[in-house]
């Protein structure tokens, strides 16, 4: 089973790259390098890899847990993480081609770039203050029975 410090720190991975590339993004020029691509692809493996982690680790013992209210937590978080992986897949499909970011309209792409971040920042927040919380209650309950 997967500790809730190490969700913490791919969570605090995910943060950093996306505050890396705020920063980068503003540059047409960056945009273009291999640094740039080798950067937001591991943004988005680190995303991916960390929701990979939550299905396998996180939500099964909260899915059979006797509180429908962890239930519920569960089944909403699993609703998120598939629109997560919808939104990020439909972002690649649009911007880039082979590993490499194809920027035609470099505001727009900044726009869309912001709003992935801001979507997952805010699913990061939500995972510390409902998730994680609910998956300590179903497990701990687990281990005392």
């Amino acid at each position: 089973m997967i500790s809730i410090d190490l969700m913490h720190e791919h969570n605090h991975k995910i943060a950093e790259h996306s505050k890396v590339l705020s920063v980068l993004i503003r540059n047409r020029e960056l945009c273009d390098t291999q640094v740039m691509c080798d950067i937001f692809f591991s943004y988005v493996a680190a995303v991916n890899e960390h929701l990979k982690n939550e299905e396998k680790n996180i939500y099964q013992p909260m899915l059979i847990h006797s509180d429908q209210s962890i239930k519920n937590t569960a089944t909403q978080f699993m609703s998120g993480s598939m629109e997560i992986k919808r939104v990020i897949k439909q972002y690649t499909k649009k911007w880039c081609s082979r590993n490499k970011l194809q920027i035609k309209n470099h505001d727009q792409f900044i726009q869309d770039t912001e709003e992935i971040f801001e979507f997952v920042w805010n699913r990061i927040i939500d995972e510390s203050e409902y998730l994680y919380p609910a998956f300590k209650i179903a497990t701990q309950q687990k281990q005392a029975a």
